[in-house]
């Protein structure tokens, strides 16, 4: 079996602010092995975020053990060689990305024949070499979010932590980022990261996990799925209230529905005089989270009803 690079273990993280607690984390537990791509999935206020800032010791008051390489996270050393790449950037302003890059090198002690042109070819590759002298405010939100994926690249990361790395990047850089996530992850790179973009997640994680709430609900490879039920989205336009359906707007319902009673929903949509507009089969990973989710809202209303 693989070495485990992250390992984590009965989790929980309590947030006090205007004078109530807020439990983020509940006793989360998994693990990431040395060459796996590990997906963090889960609606926003999951716990995802908390996590990592857990992981890179952002966020050090917490219950539960978290080791990164064997180290404990709360230890300095145990981040070395890891790449870090957060949802919304905040880079040294008055810097270049060469000069952000440079510094990265020698804060992670890299060892290379030449340094700068090692910076220079990670700009390269994430199209952002012809601004590689110009600071970083004057740069576009899309380009910040390159240069920070290269800044996590150029240390050689044993380790690659990230949160949301396709947020403000246009659909061909989002390509080229997979891309190159994708090849890391072939040369043996070991890649934990957050992503609202599912298809992405299939792609390229070899396993995930499902946070709702600050539980984790599930932890497993996308093709797992596939031998559970297929899901399909059904929308509709009508004026009366089907069992099932839920409003979208104007007029308009949908949901989504295991496909073996989908003959059944049609026939009480027909009767109800609904007209439908679409019927369209969900992604494996897309029907797994909105199942997990589905199920904690229906567990919130009957503990309301009764």
């Amino acid at each position: 079996m693989s070495e485990s690079l992250i390992e984590v273990s009965g989790l929980s993280k309590l947030f006090r602010a205007k004078g109530r607690t807020v439990q983020a984390l509940h006793d989360v537990s998994f693990s990431v092995a040395a060459g796996e791509a590990f997906g963090f999935i889960g609606p926003n206020g999951a716990g995802k975020s908390t996590t990592i800032k857990i992981l890179l010791d952002i966020v050090s008051d917490y219950e539960g053990d978290v080791l990164l390489g064997g180290r404990p996270a709360r230890e300095a050393g145990s981040r070395i060689g890891v790449g870090y790449v957060p949802e919304s950037p905040a880079l040294y302003e008055v810097l270049t990305p060469l000069d952000l890059l440079m510094m990265a090198v020698a804060m992670h002690r890299v060892r290379h024949d030449s340094p700068k042109r090692l910076c220079m070819e990670w700009l390269e590759r994430f199209s952002v070499a012809d601004a590689a002298m110009r600071r970083i405010r004057e740069l576009s939100k899309g380009t910040v979010q390159r240069v920070a994926l290269a800044h996590a690249m150029v240390v050689m990361p044993r380790i690659l932590i990230l949160d949301e790395p396709l947020s403000g990047l246009d659909p061909i850089g989002r390509r080229d980022v997979v891309d190159v996530l994708a090849n890391y992850r072939r040369d043996g790179g070991t890649i934990f990261f957050t992503s609202h973009v599912l298809h992405d997640v299939e792609r390229v994680a070899d396993r995930f996990a499902l946070i709702h709430r600050g539980r984790l609900r599930t932890v497993r490879s996308p093709s797992e799925l596939l031998g559970e039920s297929q899901m399909v989205t059904v929308r509709t336009v009508g004026q009366a209230v089907v069992e099932g359906m839920r409003a979208d707007f104007d007029g308009r319902w949908v949901t989504e529905i295991a496909s073996e009673g989908l003959w059944q929903l049609l026939e009480r949509l027909r009767a109800a005089g609904h007209v439908v507009i679409e019927i369209r089969p969900m992604l494996s990973l897309e029907a797994a989270f909105m199942r997990f989710v589905q199920d904690d809202i229906r567990a919130d209303v009957s503990a309301v009803a009764i």
